[in-house]
């Protein structure tokens, strides 16, 4: 009767902590070392329930070419996310609709450093248009206007 109690008693601990954990994604986010637009994001992804992870390096496009990004298409920063790939200051409307609908492709990327995005100062001038990276490299169309 003990080993049942403590299987329920596990069980529901578990259960209440589930909602909690449900939210937070891991995120790796490289940067080149002096950015601090690049750290306001990742900010703003700590204030949407995001575990962020900041790596300063030099390799910014070497590390944006590896995963398929053409250079006139690069964020800012580059993140890992739950198995893609986020570039820019992409808005959290879209990496949570690319975690939710998990669509087969490599990842999402906001080309430049619009103003008004988040982590970044000015006021924003009209939809950002965020382009889907392709899984054999390269961009594809508009994967969210935000």
């Amino acid at each position: 009767m003990s080993n049942i109690l403590k299987a329920l008693a596990l069980a529901s601990l578990l259960s209440s902590a589930a909602p909690a954990l449900a939210g937070e994604k891991d995120v790796t986010l490289y940067k080149n070392p002096q950015c601090g637009c690049c750290e306001g994001y990742a900010d703003y992804l700590r204030e949407n329930g995001f575990a962020v992870t900041v790596k300063p390096t030099h390799d910014l496009s070497a590390m944006s070419r590896d995963a398929g990004i053409p250079a006139e298409a690069e964020g800012c920063h580059l993140s890992f996310i739950d198995g893609y790939v986020v570039s820019g200051h992409v808005p959290v409307g879209t990496v949570k609709k690319l975690l939710t609908e998990r669509p087969d492709i490599k990842g999402v990327t906001l080309p430049g450093m619009p103003m008004g995005s988040p982590g970044m100062t000015g006021t924003k001038e009209g939809p950002f248009e965020i382009l889907e990276i392709q899984k054999s490299g390269g961009t594809g169309g508009v994967y969210a206007k935000e």
